[in-house]
């Protein structure tokens, strides 16, 4: 376990929380805060595509895109997981339009994905703090306790849940967020 990093356990899942490259893990699946295209772009989903190589975006061109909240899964190709569900995280637009309902949507959107494929393992970004703006400290929170939910009211293969922070500053938003829940 890297240092500055928390692992703890909802059931039987592991929760950790470390800093990482999203693209290095070896596991069932990763998922990617990808844009409605589904064509990549920029931060994680321009590093999820570039290390995947151009079969993702053959294979992206196949799904016509993905609205706000939603999920869908592709190979993973060069990447060492085997898939990326792919979701699209909401905007920051000062919270009043349903930012906080479509954040949660992509957590629980990806965790059935990963439910029905009966995936083990799963690695989050932080979803929508990038070029999105959704302040970090409101979007941890939603996410843990999203997946938590999640974790007790759902019977999934899931035996550990990531949360890879890209950075420091993440990385100490999502630790002390875990105090907390």
């Amino acid at each position: 376990m890297l240092k500055n990093s928390l692992t703890r356990f909802s059931g039987s899942t592991g929760i950790i929380i470390e800093r990482s490259d999203i693209t290095k893990y070896d596991i069932d699946c990763i998922v990617n805060a990808a844009n409605s295209s589904l064509l990549g772009g920029g931060g994680v989903d321009g590093a999820i595509h570039r290390a995947a190589g151009p079969e993702l975006y053959e294979e992206c061109k196949m799904l016509n895109g993905c609205k706000t909240g939603e999920a869908k899964l592709t190979k993973g190709y060069r990447l060492p997981a085997r898939f990326i569900i792919h979701t699209v995280g909401p905007v920051w637009r000062g919270g009043e339009n349903n930012e906080e309902k479509l954040l949660e949507n992509c957590y629980r959107h990806s965790l059935v994905l990963a439910q029905i494929n009966r995936f083990k393992q799963i690695a989050f970004p932080a979803i929508s703090t990038g070029i999105y703006g959704y302040p970090a400290e409101l979007a941890a929170k939603i996410a843990m306790m999203t997946v938590l939910d999640f974790l007790k009211t759902n019977k999934t293969a899931l035996d550990t849940c990531y949360f890879s922070c890209f950075d420091e500053r993440t990385l100490q938003v999502y630790l002390e967020t875990a105090k907390y829940i």
